[in-house]
């Protein structure tokens, strides 16, 4: 259990209060525009837009065969980029100074929502007023984060494929042999992954996250007992489709699944190059100065406790 649970738990079930005032109140008018993702013009699948590039992806996977590598499997090699958009929000956002903005990352739910539940909102409005972003500080993003962040290279092998990410060192080693995940106890920043084939898509099941990285910039998160699950399709040769599932019952209502589209970079002589950043980066001290503090991490007792104050404030 981690130190200042109990002072989170308060603020937690301060924060539901206020959330509860504030959401009660009519809502004001306005219009707010949402701009759409970069298409891909050369693509079969041009539109980047979520809902679009999963269902014009599904339908154009069915008629395609990708590229095999030495031992009959779909070959994923190659270096790849995708929308940055819900790394700033999962939900749809609009432009900013700070953000791209874009649509919602989210597919299921079709409305675009993340089901997130009641206790949990509040900690991700806390964990933005209060918080850095890992990000900021170039600790690594975590899964799925880490996909939503930059560009790739992707290096594949009988037994394993590695998800190089020019984004703060980071790297996942994705084991295809058919090992089990390691022990319950073990807790990393990029989780235990372990990846297996069906048909032309590429299945990885992601567990032992440590918590501490967090979703996207608005605050949502995860715990140490969710399992992810990335599906990786190519549709043409040179774009994958990426769909993946976060269940994390402790925070969500339900289990949500989101879609990107992966291109392949295709200019000549290209090097993923390293991104000069270390942990604890100092770029981040002036956010702590105006009295942000770094992110302690929520773990899967800390949601428990956390849940269970907030609905004991409720009966009351």
């Amino acid at each position: 259990m981690r130190s200042g649970l109990c002072r989170a738990c308060s603020a937690i079930v301060l924060a539901v209060a206020a959330a509860a005032s504030f959401y009660g109140q009519a809502p004001v008018a306005q219009t707010v525009e949402i701009p759409d993702i970069r298409p891909t013009p050369d693509s079969v699948c041009p539109d980047n837009n979520p809902l679009a590039i999963q269902a014009c992806g599904r339908e154009k996977a069915r008629a395609f065969k990708a590229p095999r590598t030495a031992d009959g499997k779909p070959d994923f090699s190659g270096f790849w980029r995708g929308s940055q958009v819900p790394h700033e929000s999962l939900e749809a956002h609009p432009r900013t100074p700070d953000d791209t903005g874009g649509p919602s990352a989210v597919v299921d739910p079709a409305d675009g929502i993340v089901p997130i539940q009641a206790w949990a909102e509040a900690k991700r409005l806390e964990n933005k007023a209060l918080y850095i972003d890992q990000n900021a500080q170039c600790f690594q993003s975590g899964v799925p984060r880490h996909l939503y962040m930059g560009s790739y290279q992707f290096l594949q092998t009988p037994t394993h494929i590695v998800l190089q990410s020019e984004e703060t060192n980071a790297v996942r080693i994705v084991k295809l042999d058919g090992s089990p995940h390691i022990g319950k106890d073990i807790l990393l920043w990029q989780g235990d992954s372990r990846g297996h084939f069906e048909g032309e898509t590429l299945v990885v099941e992601t567990t032992n996250q440590n918590g501490m990285p967090r979703l996207d910039q608005a605050g949502r998160f995860l715990t140490d007992a969710a399992v992810v699950t990335e599906r990786f399709t190519l549709f043409e040769e040179n774009s994958i489709l990426y769909e993946v599932t976060i269940d994390d019952p402790l925070v969500y209502t339900r289990p949500f699944t989101m879609a990107i589209g992966l291109r392949r970079n295709t200019t000549e002589g290209y090097e993923l190059w390293e991104e000069a950043c270390f942990e604890g980066e100092a770029n981040a001290e002036h956010l702590r100065n105006i009295g942000y503090r770094n992110y302690p991490g929520f773990s899967s007792s800390d949601a428990q406790i956390a849940k269970e104050a907030y609905e004991g404030s409720q009966s009351r």
